[in-house]
C-alpha cells in the first residue's frame, strides 16, 4: 500500500469510527489523534532504518503537540485510530492489530524494569 493511499485509508477510518466527523478537511486537519499516527508512521520508518534518535526527537516534538505519545518502536496495524487522544502513551513494547479504536487517558505497553 503506498503512502497516498495509507493517508486516505487513515482519512476514511475516520469517517466510519467517528459520527462528529463532517468533513475530509476538518479531518486532516483537525483530529490530532490522526496527526499522531501520521507522525508515528514516519518515525517508525525512522525507527527501523536505525536513525533511533532522530525519531525519538520526532516523536517527542509530536507529543507536544498532539498529547498522545506513540513510542516509534511500536507496531501498529491498518485502520488504527485515536479518538480523543489527549494522554493516550503507546510505548515500545506495544503491538497493535488492525481495526482498532482507541479513546483518551489509555496506556499500552510492557511494564518490565528489564532493558531490550
Amino acid at each position: 500500500m503506498s503512502f497516498i493511499e495509507r493517508f486516505k485509508e487513515d482519512i476514511e477510518t475516520v469517517f466510519q469510527e467517528d459520527p462528529a466527523a463532517r468533513s475530509k478537511i476538518e479531518i486532516v486537519l483537525c483530529y490530532s489523534g490522526l496527526h499522531a499516527i501520521w507522525t508515528y508512521r514516519f518515525t517508525h520508518l525512522l525507527w527501523t532504518r536505525g536513525f533511533k534518535i532522530e525519531a525519538r526527537m520526532i516523536s517527542q516534538l509530536s507529543r507536544f503537540f498532539t498529547g498522545v505519545e506513540i513510542h516509534p518502536g511500536a507496531t501498529i496495524g491498518r485502520r488504527f485510530f485515536i479518538d480523543h487522544g489527549m494522554g493516550v502513551v503507546i510505548g515500545e513494547t506495544t503491538e497493535i492489530g488492525d481495526d482498532v479504536l482507541l479513546y483518551q487517558g489509555v496506556v499500552l505497553g510492557g511494564v518490565s524494569l528489564e532493558k531490550h
